[in-house]
């Protein structure tokens, strides 16, 4: 992330957005009628009036100008800072799709493999179906080891 910015901008933003609003709208025009009735009713001659109306405008247009390019450039920067967001968070996403396409491929190998495994041990369950007569300990003890032992021969079989 970036420094905080300065407070300067801050303060030239919210000039630009004032500059912007209603208000200033309704107290420019206000400023506007009082210089010319303050020429109409004579108070001061139309020269000094319209000289201090014009210089005032024109040093309020220049301050103007300067603060909304202030604004302009700083939203520039912050434009290219979030293009540069954009850009590391789509990179991101990139390496996760791969990420997800490796894991779902040995899903499936997994599953294949377990497919592979259940139809040995229905193969061998198959043959090997027990009589009626009780189990022993020590027959369960010899299918048991046949198992692992055609579980570990299909994993050297890969």
């Amino acid at each position: 992330m970036s420094p905080k910015p300065r407070k300067e901008p801050e303060i030239f933003e919210h000039v630009t957005t004032w500059i912007g609003s209603t208000l200033s709208f309704t107290l420019h025009t206000l400023a506007f009628l009082c210089a010319f009735l303050i020429g109409l009713s004579g108070i001061a001659s139309w020269n000094t009036v319209l000289l201090v109306l014009t210089t005032v405008v024109s040093l309020e247009a220049i301050y103007l100008s300067i603060f909304i390019q202030m604004t302009v450039n700083r939203q520039s920067e912050e434009l290219a800072e979030v293009s540069e967001d954009v850009e590391d968070i789509q990179e991101d996403i990139d390496e996760i799709q791969e990420d997800m396409d490796e894991v779902q491929k040995d899903v499936d190998e997994i599953q294949g493999d377990i497919g592979e495994i259940q139809e040995d041990v229905e193969d061998f369950t198959e043959e090997k179906a027990p009589a009626p007569e009780v189990v022993t300990l020590e027959q369960l003890t010899i299918d048991v080891r046949r198992v692992l032992a055609d579980l570990e021969a299909l994993k050297e079989g890969r």
